[in-house]
């Protein structure tokens, strides 16, 4: 039998952010319990750029992430802003933004919901291919960001060996790899 949706009774917002919002629900499942609170995170959607160089270089950052108290190496990418039109225009914004790379060929890669559980926001994924070095960073005021330049045929193997932490860049680089012919049935 295919599950079927719950009914949404009320909502209550506990926190409005410029970050998130964090709201409760009352819902009624359809077997008729009510469940309250459940909690969604509303996050603005989400955009994340595999950019490659024409030496075939992948274009990393590393930076501290609080929320795992580490410095990680990441794939650009962050927030869609209410002023970008577009997923594609946050991801060239991002880009330039994060590395100071740009690129003239973005390809849509696909898209995921990183918790439908928890979550209202979508992350899109891009990839830049003949990515250049065209201006200096320009960092939010609490971004320390360092380029990382990666020969593009060792970031299997650095997947591999978890090099990767962050789920929505694993996700975005095997779509990039799979397009590119690295992934094999």
């Amino acid at each position: 039998m295919k599950p079927k949706p719950w009914t949404l009774l009320e909502s209550e917002y506990l926190i409005q952010d410029d970050w998130l919002k964090l709201r409760g629900d009352a819902c009624r499942l359809p077997d008729g319990r009510i469940i309250r609170p459940y909690y969604v995170l509303e996050y603005p959607d989400w955009v994340h750029v595999v950019a490659i160089t024409p030496a075939q270089e992948l274009v990393l950052i590393q930076q501290y992430r609080h929320g795992t108290q580490e410095v990680i190496l990441e794939i650009p990418g962050g927030v869609m802003d209410e002023a970008d039109e577009s997923p594609l225009a946050a991801a060239k914004r991002e880009l330039r933004e994060e590395t100071g790379y740009g690129s003239e060929t973005f390809q849509f890669l696909g898209d995921v919901n990183p918790n439908p559980a928890s979550q209202t926001n979508t992350n899109h994924f891009f990839l830049a291919t003949n990515a250049r070095l065209e201006a200096a960073q320009s960092l939010d005021e609490n971004e320390d960001i360092e380029v990382v330049l990666t020969p593009l045929s060792e970031v299997l193997d650095l997947m591999r060996k978890g090099v990767f932490r962050q789920t929505l860049n694993v996700s975005a680089l095997f779509f990039a790899l799979d397009r590119l012919g690295y992934v094999r049935a």
